[in-house]
């Protein structure tokens, strides 16, 4: 038989009704974003709200680096109008400023998007790991809130495979990018053992406490802190576990050191050549791996003239890091593909469910007749034994099974075609099935 359809009923049924309303790094300057960091209780009643205003399912992954709204419902534009009333009134931004900043996706546009979310392909930073536990946290959140059902948390659960599967199968996620991580592996790189080598950081801002978090979770536990100010490198320390000094204390910390990182604010060099020499007189034949991870430089670039050092700037860093950025990006190509695969699984899902009541009723017609028919017959036969009647009714119910097995399976198969509505409208007809819907 040639089915026939028209191009408007198989796109409508073709597209999920699964929206995004979004703003990112790309999209939306960081004082925007500022304002639109939400708390999970502000996060709750968005999604709270937009439910009463018809938008179905409502999930939100906030971030520092973006707000995206995922619903999934019929009143899409009802939907879209609540989520951003509340938005404004929360944030204070107004609909005219949100305007200029958002993007919209829909139907699988919203599902590939969030795969590549979770993926880290969209991210700031290439393949970073953390935005794939916020997908995981934003589910739990609108699980929590009850806001979420069937197809959000299917495609929010296929996401976050897919995010796995970049990490696990895919270089993105495997090659150092940030600067402060990059200084502890050009550390173990030098040094024998980072557990036991006695380390020391110098000064306290933000470089420096990503540099001793890092160091911490690489096993290091000689960690030294110094500072200007001695408060700021003793709250370091703490965070750490790591012992703070006086700045005083600079010359005779460079002598017991094996590794030095400098993450200083200063305007000018804070560790000399002749200090560092200094250092290299009281400590023997002991290498020295010297970081300079702060701009303007902390370290006098002459350092690494002298005997036994090891010195490394931004410069040095940077190049490491973009190999690995190079790295990460050769991986764009299999991430992509994993993208696409979850994102035609949650597809074809999202079809089946529209086909599988169509499925459900026509097999309960058919056992119901079968079972009436069995009964008739077993009454018309007279006296039967168990057995006899166990083969009658078997004999019934294998026939159910071989007629339907083929139509069950063309209609699965087609769940995710364009012609899949004509199918079910043709099945329901046929077989005088009650109106099902789109079901649940």
């Amino acid at each position: 038989m040639q089915i026939t359809c028209s191009q408007t009923t198989s796109e409508n049924f073709d597209t999920p009704h699964v929206f995004l309303i979004g703003l990112n790094h790309r999209s939306a300057p960081l004082s925007l974003r500022e304002q639109l960091a939400l708390t999970d209780e502000e996060i709750c009643r968005i999604m709270a709200e937009s439910q009463t205003g018809g938008a179905g399912e409502v999930v939100i992954l906030a971030t520092c680096n973006r707000l995206e709204v995922y619903t999934a419902g019929l009143d899409e534009v009802q939907g879209r109008d609540s989520i951003l009333h509340t938005l404004s009134q929360l944030s204070g931004v107004t609909r005219e400023q949100l305007d200029r900043h958002l993007y919209f996706e829909d139907g699988e546009g919203a599902a590939a998007h969030l795969m590549r979310v979770a993926a880290g392909a969209d991210s700031m930073i290439l393949g970073e790991a953390q935005i794939l536990g916020q997908v995981g946290q934003a589910l739990t959140l609108a699980q929590a809130a009850g806001s979420v059902g069937p197809v959000l948390s299917h495609l929010f659960t296929l996401a976050a495979h897919a995010g796995k599967r970049a990490r696990s199968e895919t270089e993105i996620s495997r090659h150092i990018t940030s600067v402060s991580h990059a200084a502890v592996y050009m550390a173990q790189s030098q040094v024998a053992d980072l557990r036991r080598a006695q380390v020391l950081v110098v000064g306290s801002g933000e470089m420096a406490y990503l540099a001793a978090q890092a160091l911490h979770r690489s096993g290091a536990t000689a960690l030294r802190c110094v500072n200007r100010t001695y408060q700021r490198a003793a709250d370091l320390a703490r965070d750490f576990d790591g012992k703070a000094l006086d700045w005083h204390h600079l010359p005779d910390a460079l002598a017991e050191a094996d590794v030095v990182i400098s993450a200083t604010a200063a305007p000018h060099i804070v560790i000399p050549a002749r200090a560092v020499e200094y250092a290299l007189a009281q400590r023997g034949d002991r290498p020295l791996v010297m970081i300079d991870i702060a701009m303007p430089r902390d370290i006098d670039e002459q350092v690494s003239t002298l005997p036994g050092v090891s010195y490394y700037d931004l410069d040095a860093l940077n190049r490491f890091i973009e190999a690995n950025v190079a790295r990460r990006e050769a991986a764009m190509t299999e991430v992509e593909a994993i993208i696409a695969e979850e994102t035609t699984r949650f597809l074809t899902w999202y079809h089946s469910r529209r086909i599988a009541p169509v499925i459900a009723a026509l097999r309960e017609k058919a056992v119901a007749l079968a079972q009436d028919e069995t009964e008739a017959a077993l009454r018309r036969l007279g006296d039967l034994d168990e057995g006899q009647q166990r083969v009658v009714e078997l004999m019934a119910h294998r026939i159910v099974n071989k007629i339907l097995h083929e139509p069950t399976v063309r209609l699965k198969a087609g769940a995710n075609g364009q012609h899949a509505p004509c199918y079910a409208s043709i099945v329901r007809d046929l077989f005088a099935l009650d109106d099902l819907g789109e079901g649940n």
